[in-house]
């Protein structure tokens, strides 16, 4: 029987941790607290167990919403309520969230015009969406000795885009390849 307690005890102390790192009722271990009333009014600093009582008076949760505060700040609301509304507030925030993403066009030093016009209008397309362009020139074997005379590829390529796009960084040489980025104008 006391197993059986403890047991329960304990998984419903972890289960408050386990959701958000949010203590409520029993778990506030603290001498004093601040404590905001149901309305959102300041109740002042009181000790936990006068706080607890306040809450269970009220017929509510004592929750620890800001426990690095000295002393640490403690809301009298309903528990579910409250997070169901947290979690709403994240999902919002995630919603408008944007990820950019990075993506990549190789060209040759030996492209001829149409090809790179083609490249072009790819690299249009991932600006406007609001990605950022990498933009790749791959040397082999001998273009390896003529590197400083293809750099026009990459110049006349950003000349192409340069109505709606500004070079982040300038072409710069890594191993066999040159590469650009590309980002929208803001």
């Amino acid at each position: 029987m006391v197993w059986i307690a403890f047991a329960v005890h304990f998984f419903s102390a972890m289960e408050g941790k386990e959701i958000s790192d949010l203590f409520i009722n029993e778990q506030i271990r603290d001498r004093e607290v601040r404590v905001i009333g149901e309305d959102g009014e300041q109740l002042g600093v009181m000790s936990s167990r006068d706080a607890q009582k306040l809450a269970d008076e009220a017929g509510l949760d004592l929750v620890k919403i800001a426990p690095t505060a000295k002393p640490p700040v403690c809301k009298i609301v309903d528990y579910g309520k409250y997070k169901y509304e947290m979690t709403r507030k994240e999902k919002e925030a995630k919603k408008k969230q944007r990820v950019i993403e990075i993506k990549e066009i190789r060209l040759s030093p030996n492209i001829d015009t149409n090809d790179l016009n083609t490249k072009v209008g790819a690299a249009r397309k991932f600006l406007t969406k609001g990605d950022r362009v990498k933009i790749t020139l791959r040397f082999r074997g001998r273009e390896m000795a003529h590197m400083a005379s293809s750099k026009h590829i990459l110049d006349d390529f950003a000349e192409a885009l340069a109505d709606i796009a500004v070079v982040e960084k300038a072409p710069k040489v890594e191993g066999r390849s040159m590469t650009m980025f590309l980002t929208e104008k803001r």
